[in-house]
């Protein structure tokens, strides 16, 4: 048997189609390229395609011809580097892969689809026949959510390894599902007040070590959790109960494994042929080929697959800095410089802007996140700007410089009073997200609590004193699981989260705290509508080092909304502690992170504080308060 019909009745790709391919600008590729069951003759089957410019046969081997390489033969679409076959009677679920015959030194592979919608659950390596029909029940959220992922909105990310944030120990440590994970994720996140889930990749990989971020999948969730309608379904729970998802791209890079992309049809196609282009010294993996036009055509499909087919509300792209420089990670003669003699990629720069462009045009709704760790200006800035035109940057500095700051014990913590001030000096040059991610909890880094300087007891009030200084401070808010209730030991992808602890007032407390940041920083547009713009904020006192205490004002469209913040990084009570507000009457104490409910001393100002008119800090009235020890206190005018 062999594949039947000639190219104008099975075939599924259009002239247009191969040259916006061939071009670089061809968004939707996955709409054509891969495996797509469909009828030729009133016989139905499937059509496979592949780009395979380099090879000197394709076949399609499968549980349904014995994984035979001379059963169905793909024919060459003319000069397009696709091949193409339709081959009646495979239906969907049917196991397969491409046979690979090479022009270059008779080169023979077999490899997954690059398209695959679906893989067999690794360690096996095989793509599977699939659909994407889903019956969605998220019209609400896909109409509304243009606002909740506005700049303007509180934006706070709970960030999740889906295969370890909770596990059945009675099951062997089986993971959850896609739909065990709906409700009980969605109900957590509720409860805690977070507005949006991010996903580290769901994208198919086969080193479950790597977290997903050496992706084989481009175009398929992972066979780890169930069925790509299983994560639809997951998805869709999460947005039906008001929760946006934001999911983990990397497009900066992709393992060597042999069924994957790398040297796919016996040349350097994805990668560059050229090591110190395409080889990436930190991962060991392979750089995409940026000046490549289908491989553009082939990531920028990707990207919009994943906010067409599965509804995301935007995309993470990871490592940045790694695209943005040819010299990432590279010592003297171990890169070359681009045609002007720099470091930059401008071919990745090219395509970071077109990916942007596209993404925000064809859905407006959404938002796309920046992890780049350098100062590479403009990251969030519109392209017409020149700026690469992401929505939002993870703020890394801020992370370094404030982890560092709480390491200290507060006996020293004086002399590097400018590690908790320095960021507003830069703080709105971007628009930023600041980021307490799985990256600060793994190798050996440690758990969030364990960094907290202490013993048990300020280790605790340390974090929550962290938290109430990060949700102060302007930019959206990412915790990654485990944080919200300070998880003893480091992050591990093998195991589920702590949830025992939350037997224990302390990690109840710090759970507690969150809760109510979360809710605050919801409720109070002072806290979240001019996050990302300069009138929003104002330093009240950030000189003074010599007690450690920092004050702000935190200010929304209207003049009223404003909300006061003061954190005290010592230990010790600051009684009769002056601090200049805005206007007079009495200002309620919102939140007091020392409140015993938290698992603090239960000192603070008796639910709030009538101001005095007497001048301070520049400001015509002043309250006298009480900062109790390494503790945040927030405060609004009634």
């Amino acid at each position: 048997m062999s594949a039947v019909g000639s190219r104008s009745e099975a075939s599924l790709l259009t002239e247009q189609d191969l040259y916006l391919f061939n071009e670089g600008r061809n968004y939707r590729a996955y709409e054509k390229l891969g495996a797509h069951r469909t009828s030729v003759g009133g016989e139905s089957g499937t059509c496979f395609s592949v780009w395979a410019p380099n090879a000197r046969e394709v076949t399609v081997i499968g549980s349904f011809n014995g994984w035979d390489p001379r059963s169905h033969p793909l024919r060459a679409c003319g000069s397009s580097g696709i091949w193409e076959g339709f081959i009646p009677g495979v239906d969907k679920g049917s196991v397969y892969k491409f046979h690979i015959v090479s022009r270059h030194h008779g080169h023979v592979v077999d490899k997954a689809d690059p398209f695959g919608l679906w893989h067999e659950k690794p360690p096996r390596t095989a793509s599977v026949v699939w659909d994407l029909e889903y019956q969605w029940a998220d019209h609400d959220w896909m109409q509304n959510r243009q606002g909740k992922n506005s700049l303007h909105a509180p934006i706070s990310i709970y960030e999740v390894h889906l295969g370890s944030w909770m596990r059945f120990p009675e099951e062997h440590n089986r993971p959850l599902s896609y739909r065990e994970m709906a409700p009980r994720l969605a109900d957590y996140v509720q409860r805690l007040h977070f507005t949006h889930v991010e996903l580290l990749p769901v994208m198919e990989h086969p080193f479950y070590g790597s977290w997903g971020y050496q992706t084989t999948g481009y175009f398929a969730p992972t066979a780890r959790y169930g069925t790509p309608q299983d994560f639809m379904y997951l998805v869709d729970y999460l947005h039906q109960h008001g929760i946006g998802v934001i999911l983990d791209w990397v497009p900066s890079h992709f393992p060597s494994d042999a069924h994957g992309l790398a040297y796919f049809d016996g040349t350097h196609l994805f990668e560059h042929s050229d090591s110190r282009q395409g080889f990436h010294p930190d991962w060991k993996t392979l750089i995409f080929n940026y000046g490549r036009n289908e491989v553009r055509s082939f990531l920028l499909s990707s990207a919009m697959f994943w906010l067409d087919k599965y509804h995301a509300d935007g995309l993470r792209v990871d490592a940045v800095a790694s695209m943005l420089y040819l010299d990432y990670s590279r010592k003297e003669g171990e890169w070359l410089p681009n045609q002007y003699g720099g470091r930059e990629n401008l071919e990745a720069i090219d395509f970071l802007r077109q990916f942007n462009q596209e993404a925000y045009k064809e859905y407006p709704g959404i938002q796309t996140f920046a992890e780049e760790s350098t100062a590479w200006p403009m990251v969030s800035r519109p392209i017409y700007l020149g700026g690469l035109g992401f929505g939002l940057k993870w703020d890394m500095g801020w992370m370094h410089d404030t982890l560092k700051y709480f390491a200290n014990d507060p006996i020293h913590r004086k002399y590097h009073h400018n590690q908790l001030t320095f960021r507003m000096l830069y703080g709105f040059t971007e628009n930023f997200v600041l980021p307490l991610s799985h990256d600060e909890v793994v190798h050996g880094k440690g758990s969030l609590i364990q960094k907290m300087a202490g013993d048990e007891w300020q280790k605790f009030a340390n974090l929550r004193l962290l938290f109430g200084y990060m949700f102060a401070q302007p930019g959206k808010k990412l915790l990654f699981m485990g944080d919200e209730f300070g998880q003893g030991r480091e992050w591990a992808h093998d195991g589920g989260l702590e949830w025992p602890l939350l037997q224990f007032a302390f990690h109840r407390g710090l759970q507690d705290w969150v809760e109510q940041l979360n809710r605050l920083y919801a409720h109070e547009p002072a806290l979240h509508e001019l996050d990302t713009d300069p009138r929003g904020f104002e330093w009240i006192d950030c000189n003074d080092h010599a007690a450690s205490t920092i004050s702000l004002v935190r200010k929304g469209r209207s003049s009223k909304q404003s909300i006061v913040v003061a954190c005290n990084f010592t230990p010790v009570p600051r009684i009769g502690y002056r601090l200049g507000v805005p206007e007079g009457g009495f200002w309620r104490e919102l939140l007091n992170s020392d409140a015993k409910e938290y698992g603090g001393s239960g000192m603070g100002n008796l639910g709030g504080v009538l101001a005095d008119e007497e001048p301070v800090h520049g400001r015509p009235y002043s309250l006298n308060l009480t900062l109790p020890p390494l503790a945040a206190i927030y405060l609004k005018a009634e």
